[in-house]
């Protein structure tokens, strides 16, 4: 997703990126996974646990201004405001948005996470480009607040399961 032709546009347009859907046991590595990738590819990881936000924090609350004094302005969603934040402070216009725990939110949050994972946007905030939509959730079996995907939004993302492998793990540590 972060290769680019000789003038610098995306190979694959951000429009054509599907959001990344890890599912696997919790512990099993899934943030790690996603701070490494960051740190070799030299973009930034902001990181959100989705069980901690209402929809409201997700989308973005109205607020006065008190520097306007005829009308309301809002607020960007917090996650996406936090992406700005870090592009800011660090310099860098690309990274990963992981989103954790994406399919055990609250049911008023649920249409939220859809829209997100489907338009790449909080509300009317889209996810600024050179981002790439990561969101990570557990099977059923380990937790019971586990929402299912429906098809449409399978199919809209890149679905990899993440599975334990210890003689995997086992090679690795050996050469680490």
């Amino acid at each position: 997703y972060l290769a680019k032709d000789e003038d610098g546009n995306p190979l694959i347009p951000s429009v054509h990126q599907r959001p990344v859907l890890l599912i696997g046991p919790p512990g099993i590595g899934k943030t790690a996974i996603m701070d490494q990738a960051a740190r070799e590819c030299g973009i930034s990881l902001a990181a959100y646990t989705m069980t901690h936000h209402t929809r409201q924090s997700a989308m973005g609350l109205p607020f006065i201004d008190k520097k306007v004094y005829d009308g309301n302005e809002y607020t960007m969603s917090e996650i996406i405001a936090s992406v700005h934040d870090k592009i800011e402070k660090t310099g860098i216009k690309e990274g990963i948005l992981f989103i954790d725990e994406i399919n055990c939110v609250s049911e008023t949050l649920a249409p939220v996470m859809l829209q997100f994972l489907q338009a790449k946007m909080f509300g009317n905030t889209k996810v600024p480009d050179g981002w790439i939509i990561v969101a990570a959730g557990n099977p059923p079996e380990y937790n019971r607040s586990v929402r299912d995907f429906d098809v449409v939004t399978l199919d809209r993302v890149k679905y990899i399961e993440v599975t334990p492998d210890y003689d995997i793990w086992k090679n690795y540590a050996r050469k680490k």
